[in-house]
């Protein structure tokens, strides 16, 4: 599985980004797809899951500011971020999970200014 995310860039406290990834290859059951992020030195976290059936998973940090969805006949899994803070900067990966195998995306980064 081959992962190629978009939509990342600079924006002011406040704003809104939209982060798109789009799957390819061997795409058979992929069951959940979603987004983790990376901050200067800090750990991996999750941001948001959502399973093939589209059931969804937040971190406590974005509920109620990013939403996520993904499209199935398309392979592709969307993040939107609304009401960006500064503490949202980081690198943005998505991430794929294929018969209990994680995989990753290159990374986007995400940066919020205040």
């Amino acid at each position: 599985v081959q992962l190629q995310a978009s939509g990342g860039g600079l924006v002011q406290a406040g704003g809104s980004l939209r982060l798109s990834c789009a799957a390819s290859g061997f795409i058979f059951n992929i069951d959940a797809m979603g987004w983790y992020r990376q901050a200067p030195g800090k750990q991996r976290e999750l941001v948001a899951l959502v399973s093939s059936g589209g059931g969804t998973n937040y971190a406590d940090s974005v509920k109620g500011r990013f939403t996520i969805s993904r499209d199935n006949t398309q392979n592709s899994v969307y993040l939107q971020t609304n009401s960006l803070k500064p503490e949202d900067t980081a690198v943005y990966y998505c991430y794929a999970r294929q018969f209990g195998r994680p995989y990753w995306g290159q990374g986007t980064q995400v940066t919020v200014s205040s």
